[in-house]
């Protein structure tokens, strides 16, 4: 069985970040997809203080939460990241935990699906959608798209629930993003992973 690993990078358990992708473990649900959401937003972690830990030991040096779903995020198929919107960019304590997560962890994150979705009361969405994005970009990760931006508007989860717009987009979202698991899925039995390049490095050291 496929499994979509779901990040919540806001500070509240129930509120807009949540009721969002609570709108696409119900899809996923439907489609036969195993899910797990972890809270993120609400805990205490640090930023990457670039120690080099992991690149020796394959782990984060900091044994939090990072460390906790890095094998969550190894065997899942794909990863969806929700987060507010704070001052026209995701909350910080998310984007410590992904940056740790993600330069942390050794195993190859290519083709898993990666998907980005934001909430905020007006203004910022598409800022954060693009730092997010980033993330699965750099990663070999196919982005899962919608029928428009992954946004869902609202002060509150109640005001949430009344954007019909946003919540069709989650659920079109979540729908496309487990056609997309499969799709991999079915490729890779027929034709293999795609090959990739790792020689080349480009670091101008000699100042030239």
């Amino acid at each position: 069985m496929a499994k979509v690993l779901l990040i919540n990078g806001s500070p509240k358990a129930n509120g807009c970040t949540a009721t969002a992708l609570q709108e696409m473990v119900s899809v996923f649900n439907e489609e036969g997809m195993e899910t797990e959401v972890i809270h993120v937003g609400n805990k205490d972690i640090r930023g990457c203080v670039s120690c080099g830990f992991c690149g020796r030991t394959g782990k984060c040096t900091f044994n939090d939460l990072v460390n906790e779903t890095a094998s969550k995020f190894e065997a899942a198929d794909g990863l969806v990241v929700g987060s507010p919107v704070y001052y026209g960019s995701p909350n910080g304590t998310l984007l410590s935990f992904l940056d740790r997560l993600f330069y942390s962890t050794q195993f190859p994150k290519h083709m898993k699906v990666g998907a980005a979705v934001v909430s905020c009361r007006r203004g910022g969405n598409t800022a954060s959608f693009d730092v997010l994005n980033k993330y699965f970009s750099i990663s070999g990760m196919p982005i899962a798209t919608s029928t428009y931006w992954n946004q869902v508007h609202g002060f509150s989860a109640v005001d949430v629930k009344k954007d019909l717009e946003g919540l069709q987009t989650m659920r079109n979202l979540a729908r496309d993003m487990a056609f997309l698991i499969r799709a991999i899925a079915d490729a890779k039995e027929k034709y293999g992973m795609p090959k990739q390049e790792r020689g080349a490095f480009t670091s101008f050291h000699d100042g030239k």
